[in-house]
């Protein structure tokens, strides 16, 4: 992955050379390494950092680069001093190769290396890159527990909407045999009041006897308990 601090500092390398030596970029001896293989090689001896603290708050980055013990030199100057310095008003509308003497020139009067601010860039990278594996790793495992708990929340679910199934159609069949057995009922019924109605029929003009349905509201004919 490319990072733009890199990237400027092998610029400010190599305006390094052509700003203290003239022809030297271009005339360079064999075998003398090049800016971007000068920033590599020193990328390359930064050890990874390893956390010593538990990051309270992961959207304070401050929290992160303390927990993986990056700390601001004594001197001050880390690669956001030189992101402000970049930013600044004095300099900040002018050509690169001027911000890059500026930067250099701060730096040399302050006493302070190069090399020291593009360690300081690399840990502090180094540090969000681990992290973020950290929290990538913690979003792994937390995704594994819960698809495994949400495939045995999904089993009970299963199981219970089967026995739920089970219970409505047993109530269905339930009320099918009192239908079937009250239609039986029924037919005995109009049976039994056709007997009725015909031993009336002799001794009536208009026969009260019913033989179909009832029909009178069911708490008129509710037997009494008296």
């Amino acid at each position: 992955m490319s990072k733009k601090w890199y990237n400027y500092f092998v610029s400010v390398a190599e305006g390094s050379q052509e700003a203290g030596t003239g022809d030297a970029g271009q005339n360079a001896p064999t075998g003398v390494p090049s800016a971007a293989q000068t920033v590599a090689d020193i990328a390359a001896a930064v050890n990874t950092p390893s956390f010593t603290q538990t990051v309270a708050d992961p959207t304070s980055f401050e929290q992160i680069y303390q927990a993986a013990d990056v700390r601001t030199p004594p001197h001050g100057f880390t690669i956001f001093k030189i992101a402000d310095m970049l930013k600044s008003e004095h300099i900040r509308t002018l050509p690169v190769e001027i911000k890059r003497s500026s930067v250099l020139l701060a730096l040399d009067a302050a006493g302070v290396k190069l090399q020291e601010v593009i360690e300081d860039a690399v840990r502090r990278d180094r540090a969000l890159d681990t992290f973020e594996l950290v929290q990538q790793r913690a979003l792994d495992q937390l995704e594994a527990r819960k698809t495994e708990e949400n495939g045995k929340l999904q089993a009970e679910a299963d199981r219970v909407l089967n026995e739920l199934r089970v219970q409505v159609q047993a109530n269905n069949d339930e009320v099918a045999r009192e239908r079937e057995r009250m239609q039986t009922w029924r037919l005995q019924k109009q049976r039994e009041e056709g007997r009725i109605a015909d031993a009336v029929s002799p001794f009536a003009t208009e026969n009260p006897i019913t033989t179909g349905h009832a029909t009178v509201p069911a708490k008129s004919v509710e037997p009494s308990g008296r």
